[in-house]
């Protein structure tokens, strides 16, 4: 009979992609979340996993071989409290990942604050186009796959690497579980305000992840990152490869969007990228995933080959409605970085024509103030910025938007988000929400609207 795992907080996007890695092996699989909903519950039912509301002691009867605890659960919890209570076998989510899935493969791991889901996305894709049927767990749904993970048919498997915390009992990054061969680190800045104190303690994290990589393995970074060379600086055993200015790996930009570009090697042109991404972010994603995929033999043609037909992950800066001269687009920036390229990235695009961003502070280090100085700086590539300010944030976001270098609203319910964005389109706009959660249903409300 098939070992059973219960997962405690099933529709996250890691441990939802953690559960179809485990059906897939063979294991009868139940979860439980205090919200579960589509897309991640659609995907799960789909793949014959049970799911279950809320966190019931009842669940966990009778006792599954293990519980497999996410990082959003912590004391107190009733599942939580039963699991310590009767002693059932537990762990958390990237240990389990480490134990059942990872060991013996080559690991291809990617990390930094952004692009990691994109970057994954595009890695997982260059070594699937090659033909090495690679495994992967990405937290997105990368549209070349329609899956966010899958066990593979190699000893190659390409995972996301997460700073954030493992779970209520371990407080070290995800990533210190990978063990990765081949490592890329896109770049650092502080985040996660709710569990790390400064850019320092971050730092830490990522040298305990540089300090698993074997001697016959890569790392990949930006040279000019000056708070990713701190930390090589503080000791690397592992030959090191860099991108972007200053760095072995470079482009040559043949369009200010970042749609084509001249990738080079030591001087030397590897090929053109031409492709429907735009931003620097996104050429300096590419850069990152050519040279790790050269690391497991994939020749740099062959990758940029991949690329063009890369369809990118959804939820970044993904196309939902094209109706009379109107674009709506859904994104997960949340960053002031990733927002300001973001949004640079389309204004080459689209010249002159309007962009209109609507942004919800809603991560847990926006919801503490953060970045809260950098948000207003980050839209200056828009002509029209909405802010969502929901009940749930502690801080005054008017006034740390006030001084916005473009005209800027505040409103506090969706219906006049709506009613504000009616009012503003006009034929030739390009409208971009921006958050890293529902959005309180905004995204499907819009598409409703600009659609009928």
């Amino acid at each position: 009979m098939s070992k059973h795992i219960h997962i405690l907080g099933i529709c996250g996007t890691f441990m939802g992609s953690l559960a179809i890695l485990a059906r897939q092996l063979g294991y009868r699989v139940t979860g439980s979340d205090a919200n579960v909903y589509p897309p991640m519950s659609t995907q799960l039912q789909e793949q014959g996993i049970e799911l279950m509301q809320g966190y019931l002691p009842e669940h966990l009867q009778p006792a599954p071989d293990w519980v497999v605890i996410g990082n959003a659960l912590s004391r107190g919890n009733p599942a939580v409290e039963y699991v310590l209570d009767r002693g059932l076998p537990y762990v958390s989510g990237p240990q389990w990942l480490a134990d059942h899935v990872l060991q013996g493969k080559w690991v291809l791991a990617v990390s930094g604050t952004h692009g990691k889901t994109t970057t994954t996305s595009m890695l997982a894709w260059i070594l699937e186009h090659a033909g090495m049927r690679p495994g992967f767990l990405i937290g997105g749904v990368p549209q070349n796959f329609g899956v966010s993970a899958r066990i593979g048919d190699t000893d190659f498997f390409v995972v996301e690497a997460d700073e954030y915390d493992s779970a209520f009992f371990d407080k070290r990054s995800k990533f210190v579980h990978y063990r990765p061969r081949t490592l890329v680190m896109n770049n650092l800045e502080f985040d996660h305000a709710d569990i790390f104190a400064d850019l320092a303690a971050i730092q830490n994290q990522f040298h305990h992840l540089l300090r698993t990589v074997p001697s016959n393995g890569q790392v990949t970074y930006p040279a000019a990152e000056g708070a990713l060379q701190q930390v090589v600086e503080r000791g690397c055993w592992t030959p090191t490869q860099t991108t972007g200015v200053g760095g072995q790996w470079q482009v040559r930009l043949n369009s200010a969007d970042g749609s084509d570009f001249v990738v080079l090697f030591e001087g030397q042109e590897q090929g053109r990228v031409q492709w429907e991404l735009t931003g620097e972010h996104n050429v300096a994603n590419a850069l990152a995933a050519i040279a790790a995929a050269r690391h497991v033999g994939v020749l740099p043609a062959q990758a940029i080959e991949a690329l063009a037909r890369f369809q990118s992950v959804k939820r970044r800066m993904e196309l939902l409605a094209d109706n009379q001269g109107v674009r709506l687009y859904d994104d997960f920036a949340h960053h002031p970085t990733a927002i300001a390229s973001t949004l640079e990235g389309l204004r080459h695009r689209v010249g002159n024509e309007q962009i209109i961003a609507v942004i919800e502070p809603r991560s847990n280090s926006m919801k503490l103030g953060a970045h809260r100085e950098g948000l207003a700086p980050s839209t200056a590539a828009a002509d029209q910025v909405i802010w969502f300010a929901a009940d749930t944030l502690g801080w005054d976001l008017a006034a740390a938007v006030a001084d916005a270098p473009v005209p800027t609203q505040v409103l506090g319910c969706v219906d006049a988000i709506i009613e504000a964005v009616q009012r503003l389109k006009k034929p030739g706009t390009h409208v971009v929400l921006m958050s890293n959660g529902g959005f309180a249903g905004l995204p499907q409300k819009l598409k409703q609207l600009l659609e009928a």
